[in-house]
């Protein structure tokens, strides 16, 4: 009697929980969240799960909070947390060994720090006021120089590589944030159009800007730059994540849409070559930035990775003498790369961001001509600390990729080359973008670029300025070993003067700063 009873309240028992799988798997395939959710359906709370108690777990058997990479748990932690509103704070002290680490930077505050600034608009997100520290375009006479709203901005990355629906996500941020999105060198597409501004991105095979031969067409250009909201122009030259290459995205993924916006033909591969058609070297670079300039009267800038030292003295030393050239310079690092690239690309082909900065900003500043530029930082520059060190070595700006695509619900898979990104944002597979909704994930993004700006007004108020451009090398330090320490300045061969700020430009920061 008690076995017949036991089997129906054991068929019951399955029922209910059949029924509750098939209640969670509705709500995940149904919710809009949680990208990981929709396109994996129960299976994607493991995850979460994992996430939740990884520390307790690492601490006996993985890592430490420290040591994944490119990015690290803390600090993936730090921009999902920063992204969704949330607590950005940490307990119980640092998990980093300062004493042990090489090249560990520390920020000199001020005995007399500065008050934090009020936030924006009250009922509304916090939101401090960054914008950028110069006029773009301004030194040379640009018809629409303007003064960047944000000296944080998103990096150029291409629809193709990301999907429709991330793109979207990161315009949609771009917006409410106040700052820009860089399209990458795949043209405007639809999902650019959302509101937020635009840096028309030129790359080698002038995607959106062609000729039926492939060559760059201002003509393109122009119907491009008039019908989308672009406040800027860049020139890529070269990017961290493979300089010196070149790219290719596969005929498998040039779908209709994607051949439409880039100009080239559906279904074969689309090729990028190393080096640009339109010019040959610095005095036809600096003859082709005011061909564009002159056409759109928009600020003309160029991006690029450093390898040779010579281009950049030669193109710093004919800026000087013809009053001409790029409006902007965007350094990229070796380290840097939301593509995917050969390994030996990634590791060994050109310097890390400080090194290469430090360089080029080096060889404008012995031309005397850094006033007359904007400097913008790119690669892995999309945490507090990075992005000081960006500025005090003299960044105006800072831009940032990968930290974005983690703000949008990448989880760093690195399946970004693969076309099966888990959360949608590398992949144009329309199952897997399915899950990533855009309008929620630009409020993370815009959230991310929020928060970052405030931390970066903190620091620089720690130090006793209003605006982290106005801190200098000097400002920070070096930890190596023994104990031995060394300024920004000193590591990276700063000469006198080299960053000194014009008392007007200082003036109008401080009237910014209110």
């Amino acid at each position: 009697m008690s076995a017949e009873r036991t089997r129906p309240r054991g068929r019951r028992a399955l029922a209910t929980a059949g029924a509750a799988l098939a209640g969670l798997v509705a709500y995940d395939l149904t919710q809009r969240r949680h990208a990981i959710l929709r396109n994996f359906p129960v299976a994607g709370h493991l995850r979460y799960l994992l996430e939740t108690i990884g520390p307790e777990v690492r601490q006996y058997i993985v890592t430490s909070n420290d040591e994944e990479r490119p990015f690290s748990r803390d600090q993936r932690a730090w921009i999902y947390t920063s992204s969704k509103g949330r607590r950005n704070t940490f307990g119980f002290g640092s998990d980093n060994e300062m004493e042990a680490v090489e090249s560990y930077v520390i920020v000199k505050h001020a005995a007399r720090p500065r008050d934090r600034p009020a936030p924006g608009a009250p009922g509304s997100a916090p939101d401090f006021a960054l914008p950028g520290p110069k006029v773009l375009g301004a030194a040379h006479g640009r018809t629409h120089a303007f003064r960047p709203r944000s000296a944080v901005n998103i990096s150029g990355m291409s629809f193709g590589a990301l999907s429709g629906p991330a793109i979207e996500a990161l315009n949609r941020g771009a917006a409410a944030a106040g700052c820009w999105q860089n399209t990458g060198e795949g043209g405007i597409s639809p999902y650019h159009r959302h509101g937020g501004d635009l840096v028309f991105q030129i790359g080698t095979g002038y995607f959106g800007c062609r000729d039926a031969d492939g060559r760059f067409s201002l003509e393109r250009l122009l119907e491009r730059v008039g019908e989308a909201p672009v406040v800027a122009i860049e020139i890529k030259l070269s990017q961290g994540a493979k300089p010196g290459l070149g790219g290719m995205l596969p005929g498998a993924k040039v779908t209709p849409e994607i051949a439409r916006i880039r100009g080239v033909p559906e279904g074969e591969d689309c090729v990028s070559p190393p080096a640009h058609s339109a010019f040959t070297g610095v005095d036809s670079l600096i003859e082709f930035a005011e061909q564009i300039a002159d056409a759109t009267g928009l600020p003309v800038g160029i991006k690029s990775a450093v390898g040779e030292q010579a281009f950049w003295e030669t193109l710093a030393s004919r800026m000087a003498t013809t009053g001409g050239g790029p409006d902007f310079v965007t350094v990229d690092g070796g380290e840097g790369g939301t593509g995917a690239a050969p390994l030996v690309f990634s590791d060994h082909v050109a310097l890390p961001f400080k090194l290469g900065f430090s360089r080029v900003f080096g060889a404008f500043a012995r031309a005397g001509i850094t006033e007359d530029v904007v400097f913008i930082g790119s690669a892995k520059l999309g945490l507090p600390d990075s992005a000081l060190t960006a500025f005090a070595l003299g960044a105006d700006q800072v831009s940032v990729g990968r930290e974005a695509m983690l703000s949008i619900g990448c989880i760093q898979a690195q399946r970004c080359h693969t076309g099966r990104c888990p959360t949608g944002v590398a992949t144009q597979s329309p199952w897997l973008t399915r899950g990533l909704d855009p309008q929620l994930k630009a409020e993370r993004a815009a959230g991310y670029i929020r928060v970052l700006r405030g931390e970066l007004l903190s620091l620089a108020r720690a130090c006793g300025v209003p605006h982290p451009a106005l801190v200098g090398p000097e400002q920070l330090e070096i930890l190596g070993e023994a104990f031995a320490t060394r300024t920004l300045e000193q590591v990276f061969g700063y000469g006198p003067g080299w960053r000194s700020v014009p008392d007007a430009r200082r003036a109008e920061l401080e009237a910014l700063a209110g």
